[in-house]
């Protein structure tokens, strides 16, 4: 199960985009502003919506009323506008934003839409016959695994200002570790992980902490390095089985805080998941871990390790156009990326005087 393709209108700085996208990984490139994050978050929220709805034991199967209320409540808690109209784009007079979700089975496709006006309220227009059956996890820029002891707990019981997609991953770093047969194959995923890290994450139970094992100590997440705590996370959530055989990674910038050899093995465990039946989505402004995807993906030609690149590019008028396809050279001039290339040979220049 994957998805296949993004159509968005009038969402906030997107005046109209159709993303086809990847059933292995998808990478999102842009200035700050541009609208990556936005794109990685209406596509979150329309699949956990779905997907959180249908774990629970009442919930037999989708129905307009029950659906509508759950996207506008996952939208409304993972952006955190004042209100969910604060997404439509903005024009004179009232505008709808329209917003399409469809997967490789069609049973799953999804459409909705809401006015600038709108407060909590979405209008469902295509209603799927099936509840998604795929867990999803989102990666915000920083790493979760420090803020885990009690966080759910304290997020659930009072009203903050941090968006749901925090409570949702600690929910997934908190599960039991994934027994039986998949073990051995977890363990293979898990060994350069732990490598990169110098041990292996464990969860403290009784003290609701987490701690980075090593071959001769035990080190409290606080004291161990930002870049070794996101690895940790996605071993963590590959260890649960979250990560395994299918389902949903959704990545804003993975390369923040990270040293370029972090960075390779970010690109390389990306890649796994990727040849393992996850659907990645990552939204960055690195040339370093765009080459990093391009160069594995030239080593390791495989159909079913498709990656598809969208540059998203700001017109005159505010509005963002989106470029895509199968290569970095496919999505056009990035500024981001065309001012580190400009450095390096501004250095190579210097360095020849």
């Amino acid at each position: 199960m994957k998805l296949k393709r993004l159509s968005l209108k009038n969402l906030t700085v997107f005046s109209e985009a159709d993303l086809k996208l990847a059933g292995a990984i998808n990478v999102i490139v842009g200035e700050n502003g541009s609208g990556k994050t936005h794109i990685l978050k209406v596509a979150y929220s329309s699949v956990a919506a779905s997907w959180e709805e249908g774990r629970k034991a009442s919930t037999s199967f989708p129905t307009k009323s029950l659906l509508q209320a759950k996207l506008a409540s996952k939208l409304v808690s993972v952006f955190r506008p004042e209100a969910l109209g604060r997404l439509a784009r903005r024009k004179q007079g009232r505008e709808r934003c329209d917003i399409a979700i469809y997967f490789t089975d069609k049973n799953y496709d999804l459409s909705f839409s809401f006015s600038t006006n709108s407060k909590t309220e979405v209008s469902l227009n295509t209603v799927p016959p099936k509840w998604l059956p795929i867990s999803a996890a989102y990666f915000p820029t920083r790493e979760l695994l420090t803020i885990f002891p009690n966080f759910v707990s304290i997020y659930e019981g009072r009203y903050l200002e941090f968006e749901e997609t925090w409570r949702d991953t600690c929910l997934l770093l908190g599960e039991p570790l994934q027994r039986g047969q998949k073990v051995k194959r977890i363990l293979q995923n898990l060994e350069p992980l732990e490598k990169a890290m110098g041990g292996r994450i464990e969860l403290d139970k009784a003290g609701g902490r987490f701690y980075l094992h090593t071959s001769s100590e035990r080190i409290e997440m606080p004291l161990v390095a930002e870049g070794q705590r996101k690895l940790g996370m996605l071993a963590r959530l590959i260890a649960t089985g979250a990560l395994l055989d299918q389902g949903f990674l959704f990545w804003d910038e993975p390369e923040a805080n990270l040293n370029p050899v972090l960075i390779k093995q970010v690109a390389k465990s990306i890649f796994s998941l990727g040849a393992s039946g996850i659907q990645v989505f990552l939204a960055s402004h690195s040339l370093f871990l765009l080459r990093e995807l391009e160069i594995l993906s030239q080593n390791n030609p495989s159909p079913s390790i498709d990656i598809r690149y969208f540059g998203l590019r700001k017109g005159d008028d505010g509005s963002i156009t989106v470029l895509q396809g199968s290569s970095v050279d496919d999505i056009g001039d990035i500024s981001l990326l065309d001012e580190e290339l400009a450095q390096s040979d501004r250095y190579l220049e210097t360095s020849s005087l």
